[in-house]
């Protein structure tokens, strides 16, 4: 058995025991500390501390009820810790008040969901707009720079369709270019690939690298899907409400931009 501080090397990766994240010489992105979450007498995020890298993409596995989606939530300011601090790009966002919190996350915090949560009604350029126009931004300027994100995901030949006219994983562009359409310092994705099939879960991976790779953006993810938690740059394995063992596939000292 293992020691809790015992390193098990293996060719390229590093795997450690009772992981605790140790502070890299790079731009911290978010720094999470002891998160705590229960819900009666069940612990579903149990001090939980970890940090990502400035256009980092880290993902998040572990089995069903393992705490991913809470923790996520966490993260996202979607849900508030019973204890434990969450700081983004400087700011520590449970120390904020509600009304700025609530603007710190539509301006700061992009989300993508296993469901991609498009307004029926509205069209694929309007419902990237939603964010700009909550943001309080003018309708034709909104609408500008929807049509720009839109051709950066490859949809630009979709600007008018409902949701109803496109493809699951052209939903789920969409629901990618509304996360970024106000330049969010970090994008948080639950199972973004669950309802694709094999080929659109593998574009929608590719994309994010892309994104990654021409704008700098970082991102969280949470995935059932080894191969493309393999993708990334760093996995953590969770398990029982708590982060276990981390896999650098690739060092973000190394990482340009």
């Amino acid at each position: 058995m293992l020691h809790l501080s015992t390193y098990v090397q293996f060719p390229v990766l590093y795997f450690k025991v009772g992981y605790q994240p140790k502070l890299r010489h790079f731009y911290t992105m978010l720094v999470a500390t002891q998160l705590l979450k229960k819900y009666s007498n069940l612990t579903v995020v149990n001090e939980v501390s970890l940090h990502v890298a400035k256009s980092e993409i880290v993902s998040i596995v572990g089995p069903s009820g393992a705490g991913k989606s809470t923790l996520l939530h966490l993260l996202g300011a979607l849900d508030k810790p019973d204890s434990g601090t969450v700081t983004i790009d400087g700011v520590n966002v449970f120390a904020l008040p509600s009304k700025k919190q609530a603007r710190f996350r539509n301006k700061h915090i992009g989300f993508v969901f296993q469901f991609h949560h498009l307004l029926p009604e509205f069209s694929a350029v309007e419902n990237v707009a939603v964010p700009l126009w909550i943001a309080g931004a003018g309708k034709k300027e909104a609408l500008q720079q929807a049509v720009e994100m839109l051709h950066t995901v490859g949809l630009g030949g979709r600007l008018e369709n409902k949701p109803s006219e496109m493809s699951g994983g052209e939903q789920q562009r969409v629901a990618i270019a509304r996360a970024l359409i106000n330049k969010p310092s970090i994008v948080m994705a639950d199972e973004p690939t669950g309802n694709l099939d094999s080929a659109n879960a593998q574009a929608i991976h590719e994309l994010f690298l892309q994104l990654r790779d021409r704008f700098g953006h970082t991102f969280i993810m949470i995935t059932h899907n080894e191969a493309l938690a393999n993708m990334t740059d760093r996995v953590m394995m969770m398990r029982d409400g708590r982060i276990e063992q981390e896999k650098v596939l690739k060092a973000v000292d190394n990482i340009k931009y």
